[in-house]
């Protein structure tokens, strides 16, 4: 009990230290431009600043909330798990660990699921979303048997190791973490996106022809574009790269398209060429399997703290698949407490990116414009409050960049 005790203070250095390391590590070493002090009273009407904030001050307590039922739920099955439910799938523990992580994902889900159908409903009145409620429930639906065949999975995979591997199992779930992040990468665009959305590539025209000369002055083997129809959710606009090897492609929603200035879509995809020039998923990839190691060790530490009930902490007992939603509550812990942390490398990241797309477009004025109408078209606050952009924001705020954008005029 003392070595398990000694463990955990150990697990959260460790993880502390691999967290900021690989920051620090993988962080834009050149290109960023440092932005110019902006107001946002400079750039949105009182009007329209009003409306983001209304809706997006609302929506940020509605994630809070969702945030703290999970993890109050997640708690209450790791320090009193439903034996009735759990101690029959002992019986064939593997199994009865897909069980168990797919109850758990299910639970998750349906607790949940109030609040988000309140920020649905809030985003329809404020003519963000163009779901109905036919078609926001049939996507719930989806995304809730995705995430618990997955969960199933991750069940098995995880009582697996933790049954063979009594001591030390988080140095193979390290390694299942990352080769499942890579799969991800590589098969999410091809496997799981189109369930969601129809993906077509860009056809022979004038976008195609100014995306694939934008590649060709960046240097960038762009892969293939895509339109995705992403009108049939949001009025949003938005673009984004992901996929590994032949599945690596950039993705224009068609509202982005149909809607905005060809100057300013010209700037977006320069954005996007700037994550492909940099090779900024293999740097996402890089940040998890310098962290992977320690966030799982720290996991482990957590998991036997929470679980000594169940046998976590002892070396001679197999624990079952009541041991889980101990397992699954440290994993939210450590996964959340990291996502901050990758979110300051995130930052700076997208930060580059844009610095990179004023440098190839020499465009400030598209690239202003743009995070202006962004922000007024998705609704969203250009300068959300400090500690939840520290905490919860991948990219630098609207009047950053703006700032960005500015800082680059000015240094013409």
């Amino acid at each position: 009990m003392e070595g398990h005790r000694s463990r955990l203070p150990l697990a959260l250095l460790a993880a502390v230290v691999a967290a900021g390391a690989a920051t620090w590590l993988l962080r834009p070493r050149n290109g960023l431009i440092e932005p110019t002090p902006v107001e946002a009273t400079a750039y949105f009407s009182h009007a329209e600043l009003e409306r983001a904030k209304d809706f997006r001050d609302t929506q940020r307590l509605l994630g809070l909330g969702g945030l703290v039922l999970s993890g109050g739920t997640l708690t209450l099955l790791a320090l009193r798990p439903p034996r009735r439910l759990l101690d029959p799938l002992a019986r064939r523990p593997l199994l009865g660990g897909a069980a168990a992580g797919a109850g758990i994902s299910l639970v998750l889900v349906a607790v949940g699921l109030p609040l988000a159908a309140v920020a649905h409903n809030r985003s329809v009145d404020v003519g963000l979303s163009t779901q109905s409620w036919g078609g926001w429930l049939g996507d719930a639906g989806k995304a809730a048997a995705i995430e618990a065949v997955f969960a199933a999975g991750g069940g098995v995979l995880g009582l697996a190791l933790i049954r063979r591997f009594r001591r030390n199992w988080w140095a193979p779930a390290a390694g299942c973490v990352v080769l499942l992040g890579i799969a991800g990468l590589w098969l999410f665009p091809v496997v799981i996106d189109p369930i969601f959305n129809r993906f077509e590539r860009l056809p022979p025209g004038k976008l195609r022809s100014e995306v694939l000369e934008l590649a060709h002055r960046a240097g960038v083997d762009v892969g293939q574009v895509y339109r995705v129809d992403a009108s049939r959710r949001t009025t949003g606009a938005n673009a984004y790269v992901n996929g590994l090897g032949h599945t690596k492609r950039v993705v224009l929603y068609d509202t982005l398209i149909d809607r905005f200035p060809d100057d300013q879509v010209q700037s977006v995809v320069a954005h996007e060429l700037g994550h492909q020039k940099h090779d900024d998923i293999y740097r996402g990839l890089g940040w998890l399997i310098l962290v992977a190691p320690a966030g799982t060790f720290l996991a482990q530490a957590l998991a036997e703290r929470l679980g000594r009930r169940e046998g976590m902490a002892d070396r001679s007992r197999k624990p079952g698949p009541a041991a889980l939603p101990a397992v699954a509550l440290s994993l939210a812990l450590v996964s959340f407490a990291l996502g901050v942390v990758s979110n300051v490398l995130s930052r700076e990241v997208e930060a580059s990116a844009d610095a990179f797309s004023l440098r190839l477009t020499h465009d400030p004025a598209a690239h202003i414009a743009l995070e202006r109408r962004l922000a007024i078209t998705n609704v969203a606050d250009p300068n959300p409050p400090n500690l939840l952009h520290v905490l919860f924001d991948t990219h630098p705020t609207t009047v950053q960049r703006i700032g960005i954008g500015k800082a680059w005029e000015r240094k013409r």
